[in-house]
């Protein structure tokens, strides 16, 4: 049969039509594009040329890209200057993380008891960290002040008017263990948003195994213990990795705190020091490629894990 000049006429009007997938997927892409240019740019560039002048001779104001492969390298290893560094960075590490996870569990686990009042005491505890550590510093070393009688203030005052002479002492200008000091006001700013990773985990428990081991005879800390903190695991891996990335990075609450001392040196400040001091960009540089290795030794294989339970689920 021959089509008619109607049915003709309709095939030539029709067009095609265009795949709505498609054209979203194509204007999402343009969307991103400026952001993935920016981040391939200004993070990976970066990265790539603080490597690249990591690995040369560049000491001055005047750029000098002489190739010297690892000597850069080998220098900070020898260093002892950076040797205090890694020793303050983990002593600051420890107290920080493990008094942030105690507290924040703790925390948790009273407001999950639902208490008068939760929203308020969520807020107050959680406060903290809207303030920056530049604030935190400032605030903390009034606190801190290891001035002691007549000119003491903060909390050595206080521990002196109510009988505590005991704790009275000169925090971080304690030789050797200053730096647990420091890490003090970090734990007050941060163990409120690990409180919220953890409040966020005991409310996903189901309450009917808590019931289940209620009847089998366990306690309240048996419930926990046996029931509720294997089920927080994931949740402390991520609180893990948050507060050790922020550990390795700190700079401004140590400046803030107590300026430049060699006593309570980490890599971040002899980092800056050495470049915009000494004008050693070579061996600056050398020390930011060590954190972001550092960093990246501790997030990498965070993000393999969750990666790879995402796909089994």
């Amino acid at each position: 049969m021959q089509a008619t000049g109607t049915e003709r006429g309709t095939r030539l009007s029709r067009k095609p039509r265009l795949n709505p997938v498609r054209m979203k997927g194509g204007a999402g892409l343009l969307l991103l594009l400026p952001s993935i240019l920016a981040v391939l740019v200004f993070v990976y560039g970066f990265i790539g040329w603080t490597a690249r002048v990591s690995v040369s001779k560049w000491k001055g104001l005047l750029p000098d890209y002489t190739f010297v492969g690892l000597d850069n390298y080998k220098n900070l290893a020898a260093d002892p200057r950076f040797a205090i560094d890694v020793r303050n960075t983990a002593i600051f590490t420890v107290v920080f993380v493990l008094g942030c996870l105690f507290i924040g569990l703790g925390l948790a686990m009273l407001l999950d008891k639902g208490i008068r009042a939760e929203g308020f005491y969520r807020s107050l505890f959680l406060f903290p960290m809207a303030i920056s550590f530049i604030v935190t510093g400032v605030v903390w070393r009034w606190l801190m002040n290891p001035a002691v009688g007549d000119r003491a203030s903060g909390l050595n005052l206080l521990f002196e008017n109510v009988g505590l002479d005991a704790l009275v002492n000169r925090w971080h200008t304690t030789p050797t263990w200053g730096i647990a000091a420091v890490a003090l006001p970090a734990v007050w700013q941060m163990s409120g948003y690990t409180m919220a990773i953890y409040l966020a985990g005991l409310r996903a428990v189901p309450e009917g195994l808590r019931e289940a081991a209620r009847v089998d005879g366990a306690d309240e800390w048996q419930v926990y213990r046996r029931v509720v903190l294997p089920l927080l695991r994931p949740v402390t891996l991520s609180a893990l990795i948050i507060l050790g990335h922020i550990s390795l990075k700190v700079f401004d609450l140590i400046i803030a705190l107590a300026g430049k001392q060699v006593a309570l040196d980490v890599p971040s400040i002899y980092m800056w020091t050495t470049t915009f001091d000494g004008y050693f960009f070579g061996r600056g540089a050398s020390i930011g490629i060590v954190l972001l290795v550092s960093v990246a030794v501790l997030v990498i294989p965070y993000l393999w894990y969750t990666l790879r339970n995402e796909a089994e689920q």
